[in-house]
């Protein structure tokens, strides 16, 4: 089973693609964050088409910090793919341990990667069967001005080079799709954007509005990512509650 058939199998399930994103701040969690952790997804597994563990938050704490990594996504039910976080970027024989790492020690259904070093840093990845691979596109946060938006000498978008490599990669053992933050989704964005998975982050916390991708047709499996509107913001509340809520948001998009 591809990623994206395992996706769109969950999403048919639970009726939307909400993806939990787990960023673990030991700032604003009381106790041990492995406890948090799973206490979040046994709460929100119900609501969730993917869980998407940013590789940061773990990393912080060193060797300790990934074997939670690897424990955490261990105790994510099956049927629930991954998403790793991690945004690697490097060259040739570097980037196939970054794939062994997220593939194999993680056990991850699909990485971010970030692609701005060229085609040839995500090739490794492409042989990654029944893999996804979210390239960043166009992000959620205001920097995304400094390059991604930024016009070439024809007046192309430096993001639409990016969105370019869907093609280049057709046919390969691994699947390729886009980060699109909400944000900085406007129409024009979109409508450059293939219609391949998208991983969304930006409602929320960040305050984007899920109305931009309502009524776009697409068929491949959107992703629409929530962390600290769901692990942090409303305490009062349960993860479940917040969840579903969000869920509810993002329903929707599917019909």
């Amino acid at each position: 089973m591809t990623f994206s058939e395992k996706l769109n199998h969950r999403i048919a399930k639970i009726g939307g693609g909400l993806c939990v994103g787990l960023d673990p701040r030991p700032d604003l969690i009381k106790g041990s964050m492995k406890d948090f952790l799973l206490r979040v997804i046994e709460e929100t597994a119900p609501f969730a088409a993917a869980y998407k563990p940013n590789s940061a938050y773990f990393e912080a704490s060193g060797s300790a910090g990934f074997r939670l990594l690897e424990e955490i996504c261990a105790a994510i039910p099956k049927e629930i793919p991954v998403v790793l976080d991690a945004k690697r970027s490097d060259i040739g024989e570097t980037q196939k341990y970054y794939a062994r790492m997220a593939f194999e020690a993680v056990g991850a259904d699909a990485i971010t990667l970030n692609p701005f070093l060229g085609f040839d840093s995500i090739e490794p990845f492409l042989s990654c069967a029944g893999k996804g691979l979210y390239l960043l596109a166009v992000t959620s946060n205001p920097g995304a001005a400094d390059l991604e938006m930024q016009l070439l000498a024809d007046g192309t978008p430096v993001y639409a080079k990016v969105l370019e490599m869907a093609g280049r990669a057709a046919g390969s053992p691994a699947e390729v799709g886009f980060v699109i933050g909400l944000t900085n989704a406007a129409a024009p964005v979109l409508k450059r954007v293939p219609d391949v998975p998208l991983l969304v982050p930006g409602l929320g916390a960040q305050g984007g509005e899920i109305s931009l991708l309502a009524g776009s047709g697409r068929k491949a499996p959107i992703l629409i990512n929530v962390s600290r509107g769901i692990l942090f913001a409303e305490p009062e509340r349960t993860f479940a509650a917040k969840a579903e809520s969000f869920l509810n948001q993002v329903r929707p998009l599917l019909s």
